[in-house]
């Protein structure tokens, strides 16, 4: 089965990241095997220390969602070497009378090239007016001809050349062989046999009958196969020989790869309009085969949003996707689906304790380790219970998994918090490691938020944070940014924003200046800046 991607929101917190793994476990744990938890973005100092203090590795980082070849329920069919025989690439179309053509690869398993019906038939006709062998490996002769060498030795040969003759009565002179460079087909005729040994053709194939015994040992340069294929159907077998890396196209071949996205591909398809295409990996090796029909459903990419449930925040290609749930602690947005889906959203702290309750509802205890995550994420989300988010649930959820951890809620909020800091972090960490868009009432803006314990040590790289702030702005068309220094000991954020300053002033009640207000006991984001901003703009 394809995976289930479990993933939070861009530039993730601890809490996206956590809930994510956290409800991957607990499906995997109850027997849905394909649930994976996975990242739109880097993981922040904090979401580190995290990780690293329980022994959890980060998930897997996803960039894009969108529909690739991959997604695609394409065709498998064998890829034949280059080497191969016309006679075994006819076999295999005949036995998938549905395939328009067939890959061939080098022995690394590389595209080669693309052989189709068409390019077979064409030899055989070639053959009719140029009944000649080129350098064909015996092996391939043998293997055609069902036959066997009749005087192999140190001295034998390994490739067969010569035109290609069919031994007539010796009483028609004028059609009988008379060139070394001959591979002659006979079959009981002594004296066309012995011709053909003096004269030293490349090769003889005898069909149906064996060496005459007083032609055994007579000393020859002629490799001698012996055939069950009678002559007619010898000298049909002997052209099916001939390698397929010969008469298979290799200029102009379209290929796909498997990280292609579905929309591109279909352009190019209703350009080229050929019949299939190789589909190659990352290695450029020969994985598959490509139909125009393929195009018509593509198999849909399947994801469990958590921690958020808005477009602008989700992973790009989400329209693509197949969302199965969602589980969230925010205001309902715009993301939209095609079939109805379990959401769960609840107002509390912290997406994990809404994870945590699932646990507790399917009558399953998270491991030591993972509760331990958990409780981390829920300080962090809740900034150590003082977020105006924060509710009962989260308290009491956070203190089951902090006992079945064993750790001490307050140490873990000091670590957590410690990490968060750092005056000498790079300028766009602590804007961007927990920055979200939003879409509200005709304004797209961008807000960051940095929970720390030493927001006076920040604000001494104001000019800097404001310098790339504005550059953001500019970039993407935001008619405000705002970046949140959310300081847990003074229980309070410094707010440095760009954009209307009477927007700050009346949504916030404040007097602004600088670019920059503090506003005490603000320290969520989702609830105390959003909904203040919304309220203004109506």
């Amino acid at each position: 089965m394809d995976p289930i991607y479990v993933t939070g929101h861009r530039n993730p917190d601890t809490d996206s990241i956590v809930s994510a793994m956290a409800y991957a476990a607990l499906r995997n744990a109850l027997g849905d095997r394909e649930y994976r938890a996975a990242r739109l973005g880097q993981i922040s100092d904090e979401t580190h220390l995290v990780l690293d203090r329980f022994g959890f590795q980060p998930p897997v980082y996803i960039n894009a969602m969108y529909t690739q070849v991959r997604d695609l329920e394409y065709d498998t069919p064998p890829a034949l070497g280059a080497a191969a025989t016309v006679s075994r690439a006819w076999g295999v179309l005949r036995e998938n009378r549905n395939l328009p053509a067939l890959p061939v690869a080098n022995e690394n398993g590389t595209l080669y090239g693309m052989l189709m019906p068409e390019d077979i038939a064409a030899y055989d006709m070639q053959t009719i007016y140029a009944p000649r062998l080129d350098s064909v490996p015996v092996f391939n002769l043998l293997s055609v001809l069902e036959g066997k060498i009749l005087n192999d030795g140190e001295d034998g040969v390994d490739q067969i050349s010569g035109e290609v003759v069919i031994a007539l009565p010796q009483s028609r002179q004028g059609l009988l062989f008379s060139q070394t460079d001959s591979v002659v087909i006979c079959g009981h005729q002594p004296d066309l046999i012995r011709r053909a040994l003096e004269l030293n053709v490349n090769c003889l194939i005898l069909c149906q009958t064996e060496m005459p015994e007083e032609l055994r040992n007579l000393e020859t340069k002629t490799c001698i196969i012996s055939t069950p294929c009678d002559a007619y159907r010898a000298v049909r077998l002997v052209y099916h020989s001939t390698p397929i890396g010969r008469i298979c196209r290799q200029d102009n071949v379209v290929a796909f790869h498997l990280d292609d996205l579905v929309d591109n591909v279909r352009e190019v398809v209703l350009q080229e309009r050929a019949p299939c295409y190789p589909i190659l990996d990352s290695d450029e090796k020969v994985v598959g085969l490509l139909y125009q029909n393929h195009l018509l459903r593509p198999r849909r990419k399947r994801v469990v949003l958590v921690d958020h449930n808005e477009k602008a925040q989700s992973v790009p290609g989400l329209e693509e996707t197949e969302i199965l749930e969602i589980i969230d602690h925010h205001r309902l947005a715009d993301i939209q689906t095609t079939n109805p889906i379990s959401v769960r959203n609840e107002p509390v702290g912290s997406t994990t304790t809404i994870v945590a309750s699932m646990f507790q509802e399917r009558g399953l205890m998270p491991s030591e380790k993972l509760a331990g995550l958990m409780a981390a994420a829920i300080v962090s989300d809740t900034v150590i219970f003082k977020s105006p988010t924060c509710t009962e649930k989260d308290r009491r959820m956070a203190a089951r998994m902090a006992r079945i951890a064993n750790e001490s809620l307050e140490e873990l909020g000091r670590a957590i918090f410690s990490a968060s800091s750092g005056e000498d972090r790079p300028v766009g960490d602590l804007l961007f490691t927990d920055f979200k868009e939003f879409h509200i009432a005709g304004h797209f803006f961008g807000v960051g938020q940095v929970t720390c314990v030493d927001s006076p040590r920040l604000l001494k790289r104001k000019e800097e944070l404001l310098a790339l702030m504005r550059e953001t702005m500019e970039r993407r068309g935001y008619s405000m940014i705002i970046l949140m220094l959310t300081d847990v000991l003074l229980e309070g954020t410094q707010l440095i924003y760009l954009g209307d300053e009477d927007t700050i002033r009346h949504a916030f009640d404040v007097d602004v200046r600088e670019n920059t207000v503090f506003l005490p006991k603000v320290m969520s984001r989702k609830k105390q800046i959003i909904p203040m901003l919304t309220a203004l703009w109506g």
